[in-house]
């Protein structure tokens, strides 16, 4: 579904992706961890564009999305988005939000855009707030939204970029256990998290970056978790502060 051939790019002379390689077939749900500046935003960003490489290819369900011909507003559209701070339209409704991007990027119809969209507010257990504005919500509620209008566009893959970091502690499990429901059903996701409870729970592999851009480990989850012995003596280090807590 994803291929990441040899990425690497830079910011003027600071190089934020050291030559990137991975795969991520259909179903598959792999968290992307590493410490604090090591490029783990940047690296999912390049699924959909939102940051251009330098060097290397990369291909979602084999479109191009290093190719300059590449329509990327379509790619966009199949390839779901969730932010650290949500991203809502403050001005407009709950529902509002939920179907502006069906109407507009997608062609349906305002009334079936309505009906997706209240499919997948229902979903993730908001239906209740549906006439509501952003504001009016809290965080992990705007967070549950922000998923909610990333599926009702049907996307054949789910990109979230650290979604719990903005997020009071309370919060967080009501938005993990959204995205725990959509690994079950078999979404295809790649996620940026600090949640380690999260990734054991239903990554099937675990990519963990370090500073510089360079992923020093691709494995599953039972190897990264299971066997630190196996690991590099960074990841080792990574594993030792976060999980002694």
């Amino acid at each position: 579904m994803i291929e990441i051939k040899g990425i690497s790019k830079w910011y003027g002379p600071v190089q934020v992706l050291n030559n990137c390689s991975t795969t991520i077939k259909k179903g598959e749900v792999v968290v992307v961890c590493g410490p604090s500046g090591s490029g783990k935003s940047t690296l999912i960003k390049t699924v959909n564009a939102l940051e251009p490489v330098q060097q290397g290819e990369i291909w979602v369900d084999g479109t191009a999305v290093h190719d300059p011909k590449t329509d990327l507003p379509k790619l966009r559209s199949r390839v779901g988005m969730v932010f650290q701070h949500f991203e809502l339209f403050p001005h407009l409704s709950v529902t509002e939000n939920l179907t502006i991007a069906q109407v507009k990027v997608l062609g349906r119809s305002p009334d079936e855009a309505h009906e997706r969209g209240l499919k997948y507010l229902d979903r993730v257990g908001l239906m209740a707030h549906k006439d509501k504005f952003p504001g009016q919500l809290s965080g992990g509620q705007q967070q549950r939204v922000a998923i909610a209008r990333s599926l009702s566009m049907d996307p054949i893959v789910m990109l979230f970029d650290e979604p719990t970091s903005a997020l009071d502690p309370e919060m967080v499990g009501e938005v993990l256990d959204v995205m725990v429901g959509l690994a079950k059903e078999g979404m295809t996701m790649m996620v940026v998290t600090h949640e380690m409870g999260f990734a054991r729970k239903v990554a099937n592999r675990v990519i963990f970056i370090d500073v510089g851009g360079k992923i020093l480990e691709d494995c599953s989850k039972d190897e990264f978790f299971g066997h630190p012995e196996n690991r590099q003596p960074r990841t080792k280090d990574f594993l030792n502060k976060i999980l002694q807590h």
